[in-house]
């Protein structure tokens, strides 16, 4: 028991490290946001690297904090009927939904991702804005999001196949 506490304590550490880090993205965003209002507003003066690079800021902290955001239960879940069961069939519904939902969908999200990538980086793909930042480097955030998240959802797999089978709750 002591492993598996300590295999679940470093992947959550892991989600909790990345999230806490990559919250940090929002600020530039916030502060690229009020600059294009600012200039687009009061000077007439509209920027295209503000708002691309808003779109990059935001790409990447949507997507990197989102194994964050499963850690704390922060995703969007419907609970009209799950709120009526028991915790272990809450959880045995959670595991079958991991299994048949979640892990291939993040699968496809790491294999289909890591190819955009890929395919991103071999041609230095950027913007068709006349600023032409890079693509790769957010395109690469894609299958890095569907790795956090697997390693999370096993997190979350096992603490729920550990109380149902054990009654441990951790």
């Amino acid at each position: 028991m002591d492993k598996t506490k300590f295999l679940l304590k470093r992947l959550d550490s892991i989600s909790e490290w990345t999230g806490r880090v990559f919250s940090w993205a929002i600020v530039p965003m916030c502060l690229l946001v009020v600059f294009e209002v600012i200039t687009r507003r009061l000077f007439n003066a509209p920027t295209i690297w503000t708002f691309e690079s808003i779109k990059q800021c935001y790409g990447l902290h949507f997507m990197i904090v989102a194994a964050y955001g499963l850690l704390y239960k922060a995703h969007v879940s419907i609970d009209i009927l799950h709120m009526r069961w028991s915790p272990r069939t809450q959880a045995i519904v959670a595991m079958v939904c991991y299994i048949i939902f979640f892990f291939p969908f993040c699968s496809i999200v790491v294999a289909y991702g890591g190819g955009f990538a890929a395919t991103s980086w071999s041609l230095k793909e950027v913007t068709w804005s006349a600023w032409h930042p890079p693509l790769y480097p957010i395109k690469t955030v894609i299958p890095v999001t569907g790795v956090l998240l697997i390693l999370q959802g096993i997190s979350d797999f096992i603490k729920r196949f550990l109380f149902v089978t054990k009654g441990v709750k951790l």
